[in-house]
């Protein structure tokens, strides 16, 4: 019987191996397609009914040939075979689970590794260290770039030795410096040329905690012998009496630090001045300040127009409230209180989380505060951040404020500080002791 399909035959095969064959091997040895009429092969019987597949473990073809589908009555029988594909029990490639060939320890692939997290979380740390120190710095020499170091205290002569602790010398001036017509008339600043002192504080900071004490404008002050700011000649003194405001007005910081320091013996450390725009703009840049008001305050001069009670003032509010003292019955004593005030609540407002933590609060904070200062040139942003906590801690309750005691008035009118409590007091603070001494 012949087992080629209808049209093969051996005879048509002639003496060759095959038609368009370039192989080197007898067509009977060559992989072709078994085909066959009638029932498949039953398990265990080769593709011609021999002997079984397998055998010793090895699988055995008849005459060579290796098992083929069959094509029975039309259709494709598959010989039987023990091989599976893996798909039916999610093995691929032999290998179980689904992993590359051969499993464990067959050179398959092996599994994902588990996320490192001790190592991803070293990585953030660093990275957010490194950004924190960078900012850090880069705000630091931006910040002391805008300081104003404009006030020389080397030109200061015949200074008092310094004691404990530090004092700053902070004063509020009238300077209209950079002020637009409409932010002057805004601001019920006026037009007046030249500077003058509002308010004058001496803020001691040391291990008994701060103490601020305001000086009157008005208080009576001897001028004392000094040396020109600009033009460095000496001025000898005359015993000249008049407003602490005036040797601000005659020569600028250096006569005014040259006088405070005569007339009380205590050494000044540093020099803080903030002028009217810029004490405006930084309240507004924090959001305004919560004060709680003690009476109703309405002043034409000054511009203030308050209620009593707690309410949040915006920078025009807070320059009118601190420059008020016509409305009030102890005139310039009350408005030194209320200036004390304001100031540390200030400080506390600046130095909340919630400022210097907010960027978009901090940034523009410090640069309307920064931009509006002038300080001596030894002064250094370390120096301000101790001075505002120092401030900060007046209004907690850990320090005092006070005015400088008075006695009473002078005979030219003005006010004449007692000069027993004074000493008292300079001593105290010289050797940074806890402050007995209590103002008006």
């Amino acid at each position: 019987m012949n087992n080629w399909p209808e049209g093969w035959s051996d005879d048509n095969r002639g003496s060759r191996y095959g038609r368009g064959s370039s192989s080197a091997q007898p067509e009977s040895a060559r992989v072709m397609r078994q085909v066959r009429r009638g029932p498949a092969a039953s398990p265990g019987q080769g593709a011609y009914g021999g002997a079984p597949q397998y055998a010793g473990g090895a699988p055995q073809y008849a005459g060579g040939v290796p098992q083929q589908p069959s094509y029975v009555d039309g259709g494709y029988a598959e010989p039987p075979s023990t091989y599976d594909s893996g798909y039916n029990t999610g093995q691929v490639y032999g290998s179980p689970g689904g992993r590359g060939p051969g499993g464990p320890g067959g050179g398959g692939y092996d599994p994902r590794p588990a996320p490192n997290w001790r190592r991803r979380i070293k990585v953030t740390a660093i990275t957010l260290a490194t950004v924190l120190v960078v900012t850090s710095v880069a705000t630091y020499f931006w910040a002391d770039s805008k300081l104003n170091r404009d006030v020389d205290l080397s030109k200061v002569i015949d200074r008092p030795e310094a004691g404990e602790g530090t004092n700053y010398l902070i004063v509020g001036s009238d300077s209209r410096a950079g002020m637009s017509a409409e932010e002057k008339k805004k601001l019920h600043t006026g037009s007046a040329e030249g500077k003058r002192t509002d308010s004058m504080m001496i803020l001691h900071t040391g291990s008994n905690g701060p103490t601020l004490i305001s000086l009157p404008r008005d208080s009576n002050v001897t001028i004392p012998s000094y040396k020109g700011s600009d033009s460095g000649k000496l001025y000898p003194a005359t015993g000249r009496q008049t407003k602490l405001n005036a040797a601000y007005a005659e020569d600028g910081p250096e006569l005014l630090v040259r006088t405070v320091e005569a007339n009380t013996g205590l050494h000044i450390d540093h020099y803080v001045e903030i002028g009217f725009g810029g004490f405006a703009n930084i309240v507004d840049a924090v959001g305004g300040v919560e004060m709680d008001i003690p009476q109703d305050i309405k002043d034409t001069k000054s511009g203030a127009d308050l209620k009593k009670g707690k309410q949040t003032l915006n920078g025009e509010q807070a320059l009118a409230f601190v420059r008020t003292r016509y409305a009030l019955k102890g005139s310039d004593l009350d408005r030194t209180k209320n200036q004390q005030k304001f100031l540390s609540a200030l400080a506390n407002q600046v130095a909340t989380p919630s400022t210097i933590l907010n960027p978009f609060k901090l940034y523009p904070t410090m640069g309307a505060g920064l931009d509006s200062l002038v300080v001596d040139k030894d002064m250094g942003l370390f120096d301000l951040a101790s001075m505002f906590w120092a401030m900060k801690g007046v209004s907690g309750g850990e320090g005092k404020s006070m005015n400088m005691p008075i006695a009473g008035s002078s005979a030219n009118g003005n006010l004449q500080w007692d000069t027993a409590k004074v000493k008292t007091l300079v001593n105290e603070l010289k050797n940074d002791e806890k402050v007995t001494v209590s103002g008006n």
